[in-house]
């Protein structure tokens, strides 16, 4: 475990080290763990800050990390860290850093609570892998949306975000009516088909700062920002109707297919609210909508 308390401190040069020409190419930082985990982002020569801030280059929504809380920049032989007078430190490899640190391959920063972002340098061929990579860690690999991993963390950076600033978010709960039918009388694949022709209809359909995952074997959600509770009634329509009109071409022959969704709709009020009351109220709405019939909204 690491000792966030260590009054350890990194080896540090005296001075800032001036800006060289002789920084290695694709330098990257790769976020491990946090509410933005498997977020690339390459340096590329240029100066970058780490910090809660939406201005800066690495937004870290993470409780415990400053507004502006490192500074990552190229210098004299290389790529260089140093703190910016963060309330909660910055920490190389577990190490509290005091003073500009020259990054090796590999090493990883702790910021925040629980942040780790490694850094790295890669070639043409590392850059493709390390994007699979993320891929495969957090998208659905059948639907290509976000998977639950990513759910659950990008819910607590956004009820954060929402405490913090005073607005509102809203979540979607969305479940395929009579999913079972579909794949107890046609087969698997084409249960396939209708859950990414469902997903890519959702994805079309929400906002870009809007985040949409699959949760579960026909169930999706939508985190929605800045969202009251009857905005997210609205959206939750206007979703269940392009579904509703979706036809399915498939490879088990005959007409296309029509499916239905069930949605239920829940809000957090500013600074009120957790994640697991909000999922669990998303989730007996949906309830709610299923015992009303289906194929409705219910919030």
């Amino acid at each position: 475990m690491t000792d966030w308390d260590s009054d350890t401190n990194v080896t540090h040069e005296t001075e800032v080290p001036s800006p060289s020409t002789t920084v290695r190419d694709r330098a990257s930082l790769v976020v491990l763990a946090g509410p933005r985990v498997g977020t690339l982002v390459r340096i590329e020569g240029r100066e970058l800050i780490i910090g809660r801030s939406l201005r800066a280059e690495l937004c870290v929504d993470d409780d415990g990390v400053s507004r502006h809380h490192a500074r990552i920049r190229p210098g004299e032989g290389g790529i260089w860290i140093e703190d910016l007078g963060s309330r909660n430190g910055t920490f190389v490899n577990g190490i509290k850093v005091t003073g500009p640190v020259r990054l090796e391959d590999g090493d990883k920063i702790h910021v925040g609570r629980s942040s780790i972002v490694k850094f790295t340098y890669h070639d043409a061929l590392d850059d493709s892998f390390q994007e699979r990579v993320v891929v495969s860690a957090l998208r659905d690999p059948l639907t290509r949306l976000y998977n639950k991993r990513y759910f659950d963390e990008r819910l607590d950076a956004e009820l954060r975000f929402a405490h913090r600033h005073g607005s509102q978010l809203a979540l979607l709960m969305i479940d395929v009516d009579h999913f079972k039918r579909v794949n107890d009388q046609r087969g698997h694949l084409v249960g396939d088909t209708v859950l990414t022709a469902v997903a890519q209809t959702l994805a079309r359909a929400i906002r870009n700062e809007d985040v949409v995952a699959r949760v579960g074997g026909e169930e999706f959600v939508v985190i929605l920002r800045a969202t009251a509770l009857d905005q997210a009634l609205l959206l939750g329509e206007r979703l269940r109707r392009k579904v509703e009109e979706l036809r399915i071409d498939h490879d088990g022959g005959g007409e296309p297919l029509q499916v239905t969704v069930s949605i239920g709709a829940a809000a957090v009020t500013p600074g009120v609210g957790t994640a697991d009351e909000l999922v669990g109220a998303a989730d007996r709405a949906l309830y709610a909508a299923k015992q009303a019939g289906r194929n409705r909204v219910g919030g």
